[in-house]
């Protein structure tokens, strides 16, 4: 963990997995600045913070723009249909700065990637971000592993691939903050792969009811 306080913006907070890295990050040495294009969900989550985290450094914001401007990691936690615009607002104010895609670019029926088969979501977002450090995380988990990360004794893996090995490293403390244990990929078109993994999961856990409490665990000796 970082010894100075770093500024993560979290663009999506309201949703599910933007809440669920929100409230599960903020135990750790961070500040966090929460935005959402329904701001009504931001008091409540505000407040679930602090109940679990009274010393918790969490602020509301009202424009992407100035979440990311004052931001040192930005998280996406929005649809893939929704980062190209969210790139256009932060553009300016993302360079150099780690930005993070969680986005699986799946259709609504889960039957499909949105896609074309030589790209993936994050390396798109990264074409839109080129002076950004776009990096991989947190999409082949569920909301529901953050409140459950270990399952039968073993930690859910949370995988991450990026570009930048000092990227991957601030990403890393945060899967680690969250619980998940991280593998680190050095490679952004491995986002491909996981983007991959993770619709797998999905036709996986809808065929066998598992209420997306499900995740991947790589077993070695």
């Amino acid at each position: 963990m970082p010894i100075t306080k770093q500024t993560i913006a979290i663009i999506g907070a309201g949703g599910s997995m933007g809440s669920a890295i929100a409230i599960h990050v903020a135990g750790g040495n961070y500040r966090l600045l929460l935005f959402d294009q329904d701001s009504g969900k931001l008091p409540r989550l505000k407040e679930e913070i602090q109940q679990q985290y009274p010393n918790a450094d969490v602020k509301a914001m009202d424009c992407a723009h100035d979440c990311s401007w004052e931001a040192d990691i930005i998280i996406l936690a929005i649809p893939h249909d929704q980062e190209k615009q969210i790139a256009d607002k932060i553009r300016d104010v993302a360079t150099q700065k780690v930005v993070v895609s969680i986005a699986n670019p799946v259709d609504e029926d889960f039957s499909e990637l949105t896609t074309d088969p030589n790209i993936s979501a994050a390396e798109e977002l990264q074409q839109w971000l080129p002076h950004s450090k776009v990096v991989k995380a947190f999409n082949t988990t569920f909301a529901a592993d953050f409140e459950q990360p270990v399952l039968d004794g073993q930690k859910f893996d949370s995988f991450i691939a990026g570009n930048d090995e000092q990227a991957i490293e601030t990403v890393t403390e945060l899967i680690e903050t969250v619980g998940f244990n991280p593998i680190k990929i050095d490679d952004l078109v491995f986002s491909r792969t996981l983007e991959r993994m993770q619709f797998l999961l999905l036709k996986i856990i809808h065929r066998n009811d598992y209420q997306r409490l499900a995740g991947w665990k790589v077993l070695h000796n």
